[in-house]
Formats: C-alpha cells, structure tokens, sequence
C-alpha cells in the first residue's frame, strides 16, 4: 500500500507498511524520502497560519522531562517548527498568547519502551490487514498533569481518562485530533514551573464508530469496528477504549507549554462558531431537541440542566455540554425556527 501522497490533518499519514520497530519510527517521515517530507512541510505551510507571538525558548523546569530518554528538539529542527504551528493553530484564539517551550521526543530507548514499539508495530499491522490495507493511523492529543504523563511515557496508560470528560463518551481514553489541540489543552495541568504539558501520539484507529454522550461503552460494539468517535465526519475526540489504549495509542512528543490563566483556571475560547439567538427556554429546547436525538442524549441533556439548577454546574459548563452533545447546527437550526414561529405569532400571524 502507498500512502505517499496522503494527509491527515495537516501532519503526514504513515504508512504502517513503513512502520519499523526501532527509535527511527518516531520521525514525520516514515513513509518517504527527505526530498518528499520537505515537500510535506510545505503543503502545511499553506493551511497552517504562522503565529509570530510563539516563542520557543530555554525552560527553567525542573522535572524528570529532562531524563529518561526523552531527547529535547532543537529550536531550529524542522519537526520542532511543525509540531508547534499544529499546536498553536488548533488553540484558536489562546494561540496568540500561548508559547511553546519545549518539544521532547520519546525515543522508547529502554528495553520496555521498545517492547512498546514492537507492540504498536504489530497491532499496526494487524488493524491494516483487518480493514482491508488502512490501519486509519493518525496524530492525536492527549492532555493531562505533568506527573501522570511522565507515568504514560513510563508505564503506559492507566485508567486515566480526562477527569472532566467523566466517561461521557464511554470508558475509554479520549484524544483529540491534531488539528483540534484545544480539546486537550483544556485538561492540561499547570505545574510548579508555570508550565501545561500535552502527548502528542501515533495512534490506530481503523475502523471508527460513533459514540453517543452518555455511553457506557468500554470495547467495540462488533467485530467491525476498533475505536469511536464522537462525531463521524468532524470528530472532536478519539475514543480509544481502555482494553486497546497501550498497544493502539503511541506516546511519541511531549508540548510543554505557557497559556494564559486566569482566576477560574485556563482561559479558552475554543475555534467554534457559537450560535447567536434570542432567549429560549430550556425545556422548549429539550422538547425540541427530543425529536432529533436518542433518547440517552435528552435524559442526559435534562440531567446536566437539573444539576445546574441545583448549582453542581455552572451555565457556562451547561451551554458547552449541550453544544457537545447536540452540535451548533442542530441547535443553531431549532432556536432559529423557535425565533420564527415567536415573530409570526407577534404580528398576529
């Protein structure tokens, strides 16, 4: 199988016929020559904006990223450039005010890392053959403390999903795709040094299935599928569940980073397009909303509208989860007919 020519989000799609089980395996260019990766980063220079307010530079950190064979990325390094234009272009408006201080490259150099490696290489090689030649490889984020990314890097996943995702999506691992950053810096930590840390890893996702908020899942619904999604066209996380997560998710960088914070934690806005509308209530929008979802998606809706009532949950944590789980178009669509119907029967039609 060739996959020369193609891309995923931005960064090179590997070709896991290319994938070899030693340090080498962790470069952008598994699939080609120098000539063609340079080619690659040019592309991504059309679609990925420059960012002139990311400084890269000398890190006064005192943890264990600077052992246990992690190799830091020079400044001038090629990859070092294209992993931090991907970062920042998927912080939205954060990027402006985020720098990246250090990009450290796993290089599975003990006897376990390349266990790892070899390990990742197989089930590769399995998926690809199982989907008929794709593996669906992909670069994905995962955001967490410095000390439980140290353990990854170290030991592997454990049962580590996101806190603040409270398997939404099912008992899995959640990552985002590499042009959506933002997802996984939201569940970063900020540590002694003022700095947030984020993985950026290889990982197979073959054949994909979607996800409903309020799953219980925990392995794939059939022999077909491999992993989830929370979306099938523009999905916003990976969901890589927890019986795959150490021979399908390859921990390969680690971001670490400088965000602005504020009082209540990290301030975000997320690249999202926020629906503008008059008030409506909640209850309407749920009844609406119940016509159009499953009925997990509402009695979770209804769930999250009572705990903010009774102050578990602020309204800006309500909005979000709504957004997520009903999608801006939809709702986008609901409180326009709502606004309609409310202009009709003002003029007396």
């Amino acid at each position: 199988m060739d996959t020369t020519n193609n891309y995923v989000n931005g960064f090179r799609d590997l070709d896991s016929n290319k994938l070899r089980a030693d340090s080498s395996a962790n470069q952008f260019n598994d699939s080609g020559t120098e000539d063609s990766t340079s080619e690659a980063y040019h592309d991504q220079d059309s679609s990925i904006s420059d960012c002139e307010s990311v400084i890269s530079g000398p890190s006064n950190e005192r943890s264990q990223f600077s052992v246990g064979g992690l190799i830091r990325l020079g400044e001038g390094e090629k990859l070092h450039e294209i992993i931090t234009r991907r970062f920042i272009s998927g912080l939205g408006s954060l990027g402006i005010h985020t720098s990246v201080v250090a990009i450290r490259r796993n290089s599975f150099s003990s006897i376990t890392g390349q266990a790892r490696l070899q390990s990742f290489h197989i089930f590769a090689k399995a998926v690809e053959k199982k989907c008929g030649g794709n593996a669906n490889l992909r670069y994905a984020w995962f955001g967490a403390s410095r000390d439980k990314i140290w353990e990854i890097i170290s030991h592997g996943f454990g049962h580590c999903g996101n806190a603040e995702n409270k398997g939404l999506f099912g008992n899995g691992i959640y990552l985002s795709p590499d042009d959506s950053s933002i997802d996984s810096v939201q569940s970063s930590v900020v540590d002694e040094d003022g700095l947030r840390h984020v993985l950026l890893c290889r990982v197979i996702l073959g054949n994909t299935e979607l996800v409903h908020p309020g799953s219980k899942q925990c392995y794939p619904s059939s022999e077909e599928f491999d992993s989830g999604v929370d979306n099938l066209s523009t999905p916003k996380k990976y969901i890589v569940w927890s019986s795959h997560m150490n021979t399908r998710i390859l921990p390969e960088y680690i971001v670490s980073f400088r965000a602005p914070c504020s009082k209540g934690g990290l301030r975000i806005q997320a690249p999202m397009k926020k629906p503008t509308s008059p008030w409506m209530p909640f209850p309407a929008l749920v009844s609406v909303l119940s016509k159009f979802t499953p009925p997990h998606t509402v009695n979770l809706i209804s769930k999250y509208y009572n705990d903010h009532r009774e102050g578990k949950i602020s309204r800006h944590e309500l909005i979000r989860r709504v957004r997520e789980m009903a999608g801006d178009k939809l709702l986008t669509a609901v409180i326009k007919s709502y606004r309609n119907k409310k202009l009709k029967g003002s003029a007396g039609f």
